[in-house]
């Protein structure tokens, strides 16, 4: 999920969601300010060529910014509520300040296919107007069609069957699964203290034991 503003601020939004009670379907918690520039190219103490730090195709702002705490809520319903305290600028002149920027929210869903895309949905982008202090509140804007409905529904649009299928045996006690950009999942067995890799369709591996 990213929160982006006019005046090209992205602040990017990184922690585990889980699906909830009271027909919550994700919450986030912190937030991550963006620097513009990724890497240089070459060993120079000066980069003449520079990767700006482009992330799902969101260009970065001209300046770096900071955002002290972020909450979102994200419901079954499409709609999804953010509050932040402190998105303020961290570099140029205007530093501390929130440079008179508005900002919205967008939504980013990575759909079941090879290779991942991913899928936009935002809210109004007239945005919200930061506070002096850098603080908003973006209530319960509806974002994504494809979250409305029941749970069953939702799975549907993310899985390739809603159907238990058994991958593998012989473990004592598994936690996880953790999804593996490389295409297999990490889980680890913790009665046994292993760590394991399996991708589909082929034997586990394991990866550590303790």
């Amino acid at each position: 999920m990213k929160l982006i503003a006019p005046s090209l601020l992205s602040v990017l939004v990184l922690l585990t969601s889980s699906a909830l009670a009271d027909n919550t379907l994700a919450k986030f918690k912190g937030g991550i300010g963006v620097i513009p520039v990724s890497s240089g190219v070459g060993m120079a103490p000066t980069a003449a060529v520079v990767n700006r730090n482009i992330v799902r195709g969101v260009q970065p702002a001209g300046q770096p910014w900071v955002i002290r705490d972020l909450d979102a809520t994200v419901k079954t319903d499409g709609s999804i509520g953010v509050k932040g305290q402190g998105l303020l600028l961290a570099g140029g002149d205007s530093i501390g300040f929130n440079a008179g920027a508005s900002v919205f929210v967008t939504l980013l869903c990575a759909l079941n296919t090879t290779p991942i895309t991913f899928s936009a949905h935002s809210t109004p982008t007239t945005g919200v107007p930061l506070a002096p202090d850098g603080d908003f509140e973006i209530h319960e804007e509806p974002v994504a069609a494809i979250l409305r409905g029941t749970m069953a529904d939702l799975l549907a649009t993310l899985l390739e069957s809603p159907k238990a299928e058994r991958v593998a045996t012989g473990f004592v006690f598994t936690e996880g699964p953790l999804w593996h950009p490389d295409d297999f999942f990490y889980f680890v067995d913790i009665r046994q203290s292993h760590l394991h890799r399996i991708r589909l369709g082929k034997p586990a591996e394991l990866v550590r034991a303790d």
